[in-house]
């Protein structure tokens, strides 16, 4: 039953918020005193401040926030905006599980702080943010010369995104090592036996990526052994699993798949199946994916997780700093990724041992 049905069909009338002058004519107390007592303010008896306190928590009593906030000079309003899906609807992003524990935990980190997060439109023009109060911004994945970024720092708005900002006035930047993150998927791929890995990869220009195919070409030179690339035009599972079929079904057999590109566990395991292909025994698997479903699979998926707890924290922490305590110089944080194997890319013998080594 709705609040209209049980009140014949008209809505109820809303609750009339208690004023400090409320409490202070309910404790006896002036509305300065009662003002100095919740503020920790004033020359009060522990008495009179408890007498304060306790009237105003059985009366409902909040503070005006906005006034309170107007009074300090900040809206306590960030913002954030994911920069590599600027092609997209602009809340396609919360169907990848790394970006939405990634806004998650951002919009977590800025409340423990006092400050509420908005969503902003990926590849947002000036006019829809320049009437927001908004006292800093968070860029996550921005492309190449982002828009985005350029606008907010011309516009003196405090920004954290990556390292492409580094240096920068009024820019803080959080990012991963793409390309150790590579490495260390790819050695230990080697490890397992790999001699021919593919690597799956978004056909983006973010620094991350771009990094992520960099640090591909340079292992592949190292090691002797061919570069095979796979990009995915667009986001989303269907044209990862797309790339993936197309991976496994170009020129030559590849017995690893490391997929940079954010995709379902499962469908990928689905892709490998129906094209012939037995994980672990044929094809080596590892993903970079924050998917808790990867643990759950048959075979369980390794994966290679960016921690987006870790860079949420970091980021909300450094615009904290500016706001709060002034920090004029630029800061960055490098957050450290983690390779969580499983079963998908450890090869065992025939006698239920693993390799002795990677091949010669």
């Amino acid at each position: 039953m709705t609040e209209a049905s049980r009140h014949g069909g008209q809505p109820s009338p809303p609750v009339p918020r208690v004023r400090l002058v409320d409490v202070a004519r309910e404790a006896g107390l002036s509305k300065t005193t009662v003002s100095a007592a919740l503020n920790g303010t004033g020359r009060l008896s522990p008495e009179v401040r408890e007498k304060a306190r306790e009237t105003a928590r059985r009366m409902g009593y909040r503070p005006n926030a906005t006034a309170r906030h107007l009074r300090a000079g900040r809206a306590r309003l960030i913002g954030y905006v994911v920069g590599e899906f600027a092609a997209t609807p602009w809340t396609t992003f919360l169907e990848s599980p790394y970006f939405a524990r990634l806004t998650g935990a951002t919009a977590a980190a800025a409340l423990r702080r006092g400050y509420a997060m908005v969503l902003l439109p990926a590849g947002t023009l000036q006019s829809e943010w320049a009437d927001l109060s908004l006292d800093a911004v968070v860029v996550a994945d921005p492309v190449a010369d982002d828009p985005v970024v350029e606008a907010l720092l011309a516009a003196g708005i405090p920004v954290s995104t990556d390292r492409s900002v580094e240096g920068r006035p009024g820019a803080s930047w959080v990012d991963v090592d793409a390309a150790g993150a590579v490495r260390e998927a790819l050695d230990h791929l080697r490890g397992q036996g790999a001699a021919a890995p593919v690597l799956v990869v978004p056909d983006s220009s973010t620094r991350f990526h771009v990094e992520a195919v960099a640090a591909h070409r340079e292992w592949c030179a190292a090691h002797g052994l061919p570069e095979r690339v796979v990009r995915v035009a667009e986001p989303g599972n269907g044209p990862v699993v797309r790339a993936v079929e197309s991976a496994l079904t170009g020129p030559g057999r590849p017995d690893a798949l490391l997929v940079v590109a954010e995709a379902s566990p499962p469908l990928v395991l689905d892709v490998a199946r129906r094209h012939g292909y037995e994980v672990p025994d044929d094809l080596l698997v590892v993903l970079f994916s924050e998917d808790a479903a990867a643990a759950h699979t048959e075979p369980p998926v390794t994966t290679l997780s960016l921690r987006p707890e870790a860079i949420a924290e970091a980021g909300v922490e450094q615009l904290v700093e500016v706001l709060e305590h002034g920090r004029r110089e630029p800061a960055g944080t490098l957050v450290a990724t983690r390779l969580d194997v499983r079963a998908s890319s450890v090869r065992s013998r025939s006698d239920g041992s693993p390799p002795a080594g990677p091949p010669p």
